[in-house]
């Protein structure tokens, strides 16, 4: 593959996007405005390889969230990044979410997902003793790593391979001519035959810049993480996730043995006040207008406020939070959480105000926009990448 390509977005996918073109022979320039790879998205997850547990058979995500586990595996053990299989326990507390556990299993087992196995509540503690429930689902093949090193290496891929990684260069102009794209980002101007977008938080923005808005807008939601202080580590194993909500993208409050030792309760999902609205004291007026202008938004809010409220509360409230860790992990106590930051997961929305599941493409001549690549758009991000050079080709 010939040809200059401009990738936007130093983020794990598109870096991986950036690396899979330089290996297949194209000059690639990476653009991004941080002065950091994986400042964003990529940097600030739990750093789960989620196995393919709950996608719908035959979507884009259980595909390519399969393949991406194959490859990120292969991808660690030839760098020598960390690669921990620590298993996953999805947890039913009550009678209720049975059926929700039983069609977990079926979704796992259909998308080729090793090892799965159902529990009851006695062998359960097998798996995580100081755990609680009427039942699980063991995926004992889910792994955790450390999304920002692998972030790390694919831009020295990038470079070793001839390519180059412009940070500090926000995008602030796209404009495709008849002989390609031209891209204004930080004082400098790039022509490129083809471009890729992977802008993440961003990527309204961008798409907006390339003439190309879209039926789809992302609203971000901020998740806040507390991480388990001293001896209270060693009340998990693993990870150990509630059965979610089939409503929702969002996982619900979960906790996470982490490559570093570290144990992390959550995330919540509450809207932020900026598209990176880290905390509740970073708020942007024109993010929150530019939000709330959407139809969509405002759909999605009229349909799930009380949702939105509860999690509003758990989040100021740490009791609150401690009390949904305790439902799984009795021991754990509100004095075992202490603060670990959060990240903001770019979630798009439709006009109806139905909130998007699956990773979405969008082609505009020369441009290839990634719409949404949520969670697992990390672990499946060397498929991501393959699947999109059959757009780049094309």
């Amino acid at each position: 593959m010939s040809g200059r390509i401009g990738v936007v977005g130093a983020g794990i996918l598109g870096l991986a996007v950036a690396r899979e073109l330089a290996l297949r022979g194209a000059s690639v320039t990476v653009l991004d405005k941080e002065d950091r790879v994986a400042a964003h998205q990529t940097g600030r997850n739990s750093g789960v390889v989620h196995a393919g547990v709950y996608y719908a058979p035959g979507s884009l995500k259980a595909r390519l969230c399969r393949d991406g586990v194959a490859l990120l595996r292969e991808y660690c053990a030839e760098h020598h990044i960390p690669y921990e299989e620590v298993g996953k326990l999805v947890v039913a507390a009550t009678l209720a979410e049975r059926p929700g556990l039983r069609r977990i299993a079926e979704r796992a087992r259909e998308n080729g997902v090793p090892g799965i196995a159902e529990l009851d509540g006695l062998a359960l503690r097998d798996v995580e003793p100081n755990a609680v429930g009427v039942g699980a689902v063991h995926s004992p093949h889910t792994a955790v790593v450390d999304f920002a090193a692998v972030a790390r290496r694919l831009a020295l891929d990038v470079e070793t391979l001839g390519g180059s990684v412009c940070l500090g260069h926000p995008v602030h102009g796209v404009r495709q001519t008849p002989d390609g794209v031209e891209v204004r980002a930080g004082t400098a101007r790039f022509v490129f035959d083809r471009l890729v977008c992977c802008a993440g938080l961003g990527s309204d923005a961008v798409a907006a810049m390339a003439g190309r808005p879209g039926d789809v807008r992302i609203v971000p939601f901020r998740g806040e993480y507390y991480k388990l202080a001293g001896t209270a580590r060693d009340l998990v194993r693993g990870l150990v996730y509630p059965v979610p909500d089939p409503r929702y993208p969002f996982l619900g409050v979960h906790l996470t043995r982490r490559v570093d030792g570290e144990v992390l309760a959550g995330p919540n999902a509450v809207l932020a006040l900026a598209r990176e609205g880290y905390t509740w004291t970073r708020v942007s007026p024109r993010d929150l207008w530019e939000i709330a202008a959407w139809p969509g938004t405002r759909r999605m809010a009229a349909r799930h406020w009380r949702t939105g409220a509860a999690e509003v509360y758990g989040s100021l409230a740490k009791e609150v939070f401690a009390r949904g860790v305790r439902r799984y992990v009795p021991a754990i106590t509100a004095a075992d959480l202490v603060r670990a930051g959060g990240g903001v997961r770019a979630q798009a929305v439709a006009r109806d105000g139905g909130l998007v599941d699956d990773f979405v493409l969008d082609v505009h001549g020369r441009i290839v926009l990634v719409r949404n690549a949520p969670s697992p758009g990390a672990t499946s991000s060397l498929a991501i990448a393959r699947h999109i050079m059959a757009f780049i080709s094309s």
